[in-house]
């Protein structure tokens, strides 16, 4: 295990998880640290995080080796150029959803390593996954240590095209969302076939997570595993009939396309605001 000084700049949902991830993992609280917006949430992050917390972003980024900026995205510009007095050849992480190296290269300085990663909220219990791109600053001893920021929550892939984020977010970023939606269906017509809604539920997600569990653990395509599970003429054959003929496969490629679409109209947003969004 690499260990250096971390500061989180900001400690919201995803930056508390990976400080939970670090520490579980047997990283050192004490080289650990996190900054909020006032005291009243800093000791409340201190007592969840059992690190020092506290407002100062400046001091927090002098003392840290890798600082992890966590705020919403919409806050980063601000943020980052807080910093620049404080900055000294730092490796820079950054969580923020849709802001690019090129933009935080300009807010932070050109000579800085910047690796941006995108998780996902199944961090929040160690199964989260992550995309991570880094800029041309980042050498390999900067990319081995956001990896294993990254994995204390969870998988992480690496990508070179910077482009690729924007897939990432229609693959992970989001994909939560679509496997809940799919629960939320299956729940609602188990329930409306007999069953209790807290035995189609339960029924539902120790489904789904088995489903996963045996795709991750089997050197078995997803297709084939689909196919051993139905019988020609049998019950699962009929749902699964049922899917393709309502067109499932374009309505998904159309919902992630639409996903991608969108994360790269936020990127341009977030960077350059017009005046509505402002």
């Amino acid at each position: 295990m690499i260990v250096k000084n971390i500061a989180f700049i900001g400690a919201g949902n995803m930056a508390g998880a990976i400080i939970k991830g670090l520490i579980e993992g047997g990283y050192p609280a004490s080289a650990i640290r996190a900054t909020t917006r006032s005291d009243t949430s800093a000791a409340k992050a201190a007592a969840a995080l059992n690190i020092e917390v506290g407002t100062d972003n400046v001091q927090a980024a002098r003392w840290a080796e890798v600082i992890v900026l966590a705020v919403k995205p919409q806050m980063l510009k601000d943020t980052c150029q807080q910093l620049t007095s404080a900055l000294d050849q730092q490796l820079v992480i950054s969580v923020a959803a849709g802001i690019d190296t090129q933009a935080l290269s300009q807010w932070l300085g050109e000579a800085l390593a910047i690796v941006r990663s995108m998780p996902n909220t199944p961090s929040q219990v160690g199964a989260g996954a992550s995309g991570l791109f880094a800029n041309a600053k980042a050498k390999a001893g900067d990319r081995a240590f956001a990896q294993q920021i990254a994995e204390a929550t969870g998988l992480c892939i690496w990508v070179e095209d910077e482009a690729l984020m924007h897939a990432v977010t229609a693959v992970s970023g989001s994909g939560p969302a679509y496997y809940f939606l799919f629960m939320e269906a299956m729940i609602e017509a188990g329930t409306s076939l007999g069953l209790s809604p807290e035995s189609a539920r339960a029924l539902t997600l120790q489904t789904a997570l088995g489903a996963a569990q045996l795709a991750g653990k089997v050197d078995v395509p997803v297709d084939e595993l689909k196919r051993r599970v139905m019988s020609p003429g049998g019950t699962t054959e009929r749902a699964i009939h049922a899917f393709e003929q309502g067109g499932l496969r374009p309505l998904i490629q159309q919902a992630m396309s639409d996903c991608a679409a969108r994360s790269q109209a936020l990127a341009k947003e977030l960077v350059q605001p017009t005046e509505e969004t402002r």
